[in-house]
């Protein structure tokens, strides 16, 4: 017994390796990053210890002063000033032009008291705000990035506020997300319902050839999928010209599909169809035909013995679809990116961003595990209400 468990648990090794290097890790490295961040208290360790007993009124003594402005100095003969003023220009903006241009002033800076030196050569020194930036941005564990991520920062008064109005984007970006998430994954099984009832019912040779149609997709680039709809939908597009040349609309009111909500709706449907038409399919396959025969000889219409026969039990199939097709559109960003423009992109998209582009690491880190939060809660909410052992992918 006990080497046939030593055994299985040899066996399994590889897959649990597999699993923590590829899955396990990445989660929990994207959430330390979301807390974690030493740049500011690395750069300035004094400065910041100082800070710590300051009470955050008025302005620092002069020996904080003194320290910062040592600290800076070093900052820039080891070239390290640039990071730190990107990181404090996250937090307030305007920073980065005042920490760079102290940096440099402080050369041809003529001494103490640091606490009129500073000031003169940039007056952010002489703020309030700037000190407390520095105290905040200081700690190494922060909920910083997780605040801006719902549209939250600190106050002047250290408690937690509203961001300005010109700069709330993360809310309504996931409520967008859910949103158009829910609306394909809708698109896809009211597409996808009955053609994966038409593949299990028809003859064998059709059904294979009708299977095959659907699993073409799967052996196109996705980037080839998605801009081929670039060249079906813009305005010169093959779909506004088969509806100018059918009379459908006139030749100077062509349709704009592409760049926008309707283009990323359209292409994503299409990416994501045959997630929802395979698990489907497993499960219409495997209901009997003659249970509807026998429904509709004991007296009941073709709809009433759909509704009443058929439809229950294909539910695990349209389960299994739904939560697939969802989970996938709710992560995409490659997709939107192509077709959908500015108003088509979804958070996915601004992760991407801070990742490649701005580089705030932590902000997209924070992005990603509120992303994942609201996943793992529609998923339990799923599970309360239909259960996952209903689910079924074949």
């Amino acid at each position: 017994m006990a080497k046939a468990r030593t055994g299985a648990i040899m066996l399994a090794l590889p897959l649990t390796a597999f699993i923590l290097v590829t899955f396990i890790a990445p989660l929990g490295s994207m959430f330390m990053r979301s807390l974690y961040d030493p740049l500011v208290a690395d750069i300035m360790p004094e400065t910041v210890a100082a800070l710590e007993e300051w009470d955050g009124t008025g302005l620092p003594p002069e020996q904080v002063y003194a320290l910062a402005a040592r600290e800076l100095e070093r900052a820039r003969e080891e070239k390290t000033i640039g990071k730190l003023a990107t990181r404090l220009n996250r937090d307030t903006s305007g920073l980065r032009s005042a920490v760079m241009r102290t940096g440099r002033g402080l050369k041809r800076a003529g001494g103490p008291p640091w606490s009129e030196t500073l000031p003169a050569i940039n007056a952010a020194w002489g703020e309030p705000a700037t000190w407390q930036a520095l105290a905040r941005t200081g700690a190494r564990v922060t909920p910083v990035y997780y605040l801006n991520a719902v549209d939250l920062t600190f106050g002047s008064d250290g408690g937690i506020v509203r961001q300005p109005e010109e700069r709330r984007i993360y809310t309504a970006l996931f409520i967008k997300t859910i949103r158009v998430s829910l609306t394909i994954t809708l698109l896809c099984l009211a597409i996808g319902y009955p053609v994966a009832y038409l593949i299990a019912h028809s003859p064998p040779r059709l059904s294979r050839l009708l299977l095959v149609l659907v699993l073409v997709p799967f052996w196109t680039s996705l980037l080839v999928r998605t801009t081929s709809w670039i060249v079906l939908l813009q305005q010169q597009g093959v779909v506004n010209d088969l509806l100018v040349r059918f009379g459908l609309i006139p030749d100077e009111q062509r349709l704009t599909m592409i760049h926008n909500m309707t283009g990323t709706l359209v292409a994503m449907t299409h990416v994501l169809l045959p997630f929802m038409i395979l698990p489907l399919y497993s499960v219409m396959r495997g209901i009997p035909a003659v249970q509807m025969q026998a429904a509709m000889s004991l007296g009941a219409s073709w709809p009433r013995a759909f509704y009443r026969v058929y439809l229950p039990q294909s539910l695990p199939g349209v389960g299994a679809g739904c939560l697939l097709v969802f989970i996938l559109a709710i992560g995409y960003y490659i997709t939107p990116a192509l077709v959908g423009g500015q108003s088509g992109q979804l958070i996915s998209n601004f992760i991407a961003y801070h990742i490649q582009t701005s580089l705030n690491w932590g902000l997209a880190a924070a992005l990603g595990c509120v992303l994942f939060v609201a996943v793992l809660l529609l998923f339990l909410l799923y599970d309360r209400v239909l259960g996952l052992d209903r689910m079924k992918l074949g």
